[in-house]
């Protein structure tokens, strides 16, 4: 049955892997040009799924999924060669003529976990890392979003080799029968709880895993900066997507006397972006289904509506919501929100709201606005956080050579551009020598003597810097150039005696 079908899936992977069709970077480019293929001819399908699943409209897919994707396509396509090549480290003088570098190496097939909130980046991105360190991958999307789910399963064989990139479709059963498989690395993206029962399901086969976790991201509000423009920040990246982000600004860190006017900022930012009724504005998404619904709504039980509020179970539609006066016990401030709510703690300044943050689990991203360097300097250096944006929210995300994931309760591993191929790749330490030589090696055998010893330190302690043996032969040819240089010298300066001897000896 099931078990069988996955067992297969896996085991016919491996066996292409191990063939060694992946090696070479010309297969993997070329498979990268057919992933962007993909997304570019199949855009409007894409779309028209994302439609379906979160009622998101064409100009944010482009913005939130398929410009990130296409970059790291472009991205991998171009710098690959570079990242592939073996890089030469520093060596000692033990090993100042031998061959020292670092080799990335293909790891062999690899599972991505994707989610639902983002259905196409969170399995496509981690894919082109894939592709780019020569792997095999099998894809299990998220059975919440299934009409892009259904779609992956049917355009990535009309594009990839299907010997080596497989989609698994499916719910709850069907991933767990597929973490019982053997992996040779699991990259997995949605809540801690689940991230937990899949690192317990790797460790059966020593298994290493990448966990794109959540939590609870913090945003700190500084009375020293421009509320207006801070405000229009935070409402964009906390209510796109409909909140369902997991890098969106989940609750606001603020002093008591600024949190009317934070309010009021984010009514006017409200009102530009989404209008007077945003339930008909095609900007704005819907909760994925009517269990989130029904948890996100439970939410607000205790809370004190200062915007928003209303919602309609029939079309999953929540109303951006501000919710003022918020308490640390709340259930709100418990879990992880994932929905258009947005809670204000107040705080007594920035010692008290540093206190908040590290009281909690390490969040996967931090936000503060302030015109005051001391306080940003402060919140970086008296905090930790997977990644940090300061005055603005999600930002960090979109530059690819930055490495974006999480630390402690928030996630393990990191990815995006290069940061995903290291990830996806074993780093292989090599060290080339000759047969030459070997009398330099009785520092290190038997009988070991403290001349011996003392020989051997000095060999090993002595750092050399960081080039492929090159600078030695540099440093020798140097040293015979200016012997040869000199001898010439000494040479000319004999011959020029020479002469002058003889015409002395001719003019007399």
């Amino acid at each position: 049955g099931l078990v069988q079908m996955e067992k297969q899936v896996v085991d016919g992977l491996r066996e292409v892997f191990q063939s060694g069709r992946s090696r070479p970077l010309q297969y993997r480019k070329q498979q990268l040009r057919a992933l962007h293929h993909l997304i570019s001819e199949r855009q409007a399908d894409i779309e028209q799924a994302l439609k379906q699943d979160l009622n998101r409209n064409t100009y944010n897919t482009s913005l939130f999924e398929l410009i990130s994707i296409e970059n790291d396509i472009k991205l991998a396509e171009s710098d690959m060669a570079d990242w592939a090549a073996p890089q030469p480290v520093k060596k000692n003088l033990n090993s100042a003529l031998d061959d020292v570098y670092i080799k990335p190496e293909p790891l062999g097939v690899v599972l991505i976990i994707g989610t639902w909130n983002y259905p196409w980046a969170m399995i496509l991105q981690p894919l082109v890392g894939a592709i780019a360190a020569g792997n095999a991958a099998v894809l299990k999307p998220s059975e919440l979003s299934e009409h892009s789910a259904r779609l992956m399963k049917e355009l990535l064989p009309l594009y990839l080799d299907k010997e080596m990139y497989q989609v698994v479709t499916g719910g709850v059963s069907e991933t767990q029968e597929l973490l019982k498989q053997r992996f040779d690395h699991i990259f997995y993206t949605g809540s801690s709880v689940v991230g937990k029962l899949v690192m317990e399901a790797a460790a059966h086969h020593l298994t290493p895993v990448t966990l794109e976790l959540g939590g609870k991201s913090p945003c700190y509000i500084d009375k020293n900066c421009d509320i207006a423009v801070a405000c229009r920040r935070i409402t964009w990246g906390k209510f796109a997507n409909c909140g369902q982000t997991c890098i969106a600004p989940d609750y606001i860190l603020c002093e008591p006397n600024i949190q009317d006017r934070i309010v009021e900022e984010i009514q006017k930012t409200l009102l530009e972006f989404y209008q007077k009724d945003p339930k008909s504005s095609p900007d704005y998404c819907r909760i994925i289904n009517t269990r989130h619904f029904d948890r996100v709504l439970a939410l607000m039980n205790e809370c004190t509506i200062a915007l928003g509020g209303e919602s309609d179970r029939s079309q999953c539609y929540i109303a951006p919501t501000v919710l003022g006066d918020v308490l640390p016990h709340f259930k709100i401030m418990q879990e992880e929100i994932f929905g258009p709510l947005l809670p204000i703690v107040t705080v007594n300044g920035l010692s008290e709201a540093i206190h908040f943050i590290n009281a909690r689990e390490k969040p996967l991203a931090l936000y503060v606005f302030s015109s005051d360097k001391t306080v940003i300097k402060r919140m970086l250096a008296e905090t930790t956080s997977g990644g940090v944006t300061v005055n603005d929210v999600l930002m960090h995300y979109t530059v690819d050579t930055l490495p974006f994931g999480g630390v402690g309760n928030s996630g393990m591993g990191r990815y995006h551009g290069r940061h995903t191929f290291n990830q996806l790749s074993h780093h292989r330490a090599c060290l080339i020598k000759s047969f030459a030589m070997e009398s330099l090696n009785d520092a290190r055998y038997p009988p070991l003597t403290a001349a011996r010893l003392r020989k051997a330190k000095f060999f090993m302690q002595h750092r050399l810097c960081s080039c492929s043996g090159m600078c030695v032969w540099a440093a020798i040819t140097t040293i015979l150039a200016i012997g040869l240089l000199v001898a010439l010298i000494v040479v000319l300066i004999k011959v020029k005696d020479f002469t002058a001897y003889i015409m002395a000896l001719l003019n007399s």
